[in-house]
């Protein structure tokens, strides 16, 4: 390390850590709030980024997504932030400053998509994917499963944070 005259350090403060965890969170679920808890063990700041797909019917507007997000993490704003992109999680990450792409998965089905996006993001970006399995007892809470026993009249307030 190499001091200055007035003996304070030149070198750079380290760089903070940031994770870019996508999805399209149509809700956010508990299983979603579980791997950001985890990812934060890992980062220092976890960006939420909710993925505009216009191949995908979204059930909820991407505002009320950022706003119902950020409702949770309001207490945690300097380690969570949420954001709304269209176009490639690549893109989206380095806008970010991410170091890392965070997934979850939940299944031998989730990994095997997964590992193939995961492959696509290297390459397209140099970024490496971390890959969080879900706690088991949140194994079977997917935001279909969620919108579907909403339809249903079922009370959700249980699957989300």
């Amino acid at each position: 390390m190499i001091a200055n005259s007035d003996n304070t350090s030149s070198a750079a403060a380290p760089q903070p850590r940031i994770a870019l965890f996508p999805g399209s969170f149509d809700p956010f679920t508990r299983g979603h709030a579980s791997i950001v808890e985890r990812a934060l063990q890992l980062f220092d700041h976890v960006v939420i980024a909710i993925g505009y797909n216009a191949a995908k019917i979204s059930h909820d507007d991407i505002s009320r997504r950022e706003a119902t997000i950020r409702s949770v993490y309001h207490d945690r704003r300097e380690r969570v932030s949420v954001i709304s992109y269209s176009g490639l999680t690549a893109d989206a990450a380095r806008d970010s400053g991410a170091c890392a792409i965070v997934r979850g998965i939940r299944s031998v089905k989730d990994f095997e998509y997964e590992r193939d996006m995961a492959d696509i993001n290297r390459q397209l970006s140099g970024l490496e994917t971390v890959l969080l399995f879900s706690l088991p007892e949140l194994a079977a809470v997917s935001s279909s499963l969620v919108r579907e026993l909403k339809a249903l009249g079922t009370d959700i307030s249980h699957f989300l944070p």
